[in-house]
């Protein structure tokens, strides 16, 4: 089971997004957030890709991805909902038990 620190910061947070996650804490947008389970869920994900990659190469790995995906698509939304972290986050976001049966490194099957 993941455990996670939920903080409201919307300096934080960029514009156009409800939450971001830098492990081990979850940041979101709006206190109103706290309680949307299926927002808190797919961060959760997030946060269980960031630990099994170790956390920096996450990072690395989602820029990385992004830059390609911006460059080819040359649109910064379509980039970003078309990376494999977040097509796996979004997949599985209201399914509650994906977490407890999620095997390692699932985000390579969304590449």
């Amino acid at each position: 089971m993941t455990v996670a620190m939920v903080f409201v910061s919307k300096y934080l947070v960029p514009r156009g997004f409800r939450g971001l996650t830098l492990y081990p804490f979850i940041f979101l947008r709006e206190a109103k957030d706290k309680s949307d389970a299926v927002l808190i869920h797919h961060e959760k994900i997030h946060l269980r890709q960031q630990s099994e990659l170790l956390v920096l190469p996450f990072y690395v790995l989602y820029i990385l991805e992004w830059i390609i995906r911006f460059c080819y698509y040359r649109n910064i939304y379509v980039a970003y909902r078309t990376l494999s972290f977040e097509k796996e986050a979004y997949r599985n976001e209201t399914d509650f038990e994906y977490l407890k049966n999620r095997k390692w490194f699932q985000f390579l099957r969304y590449l």
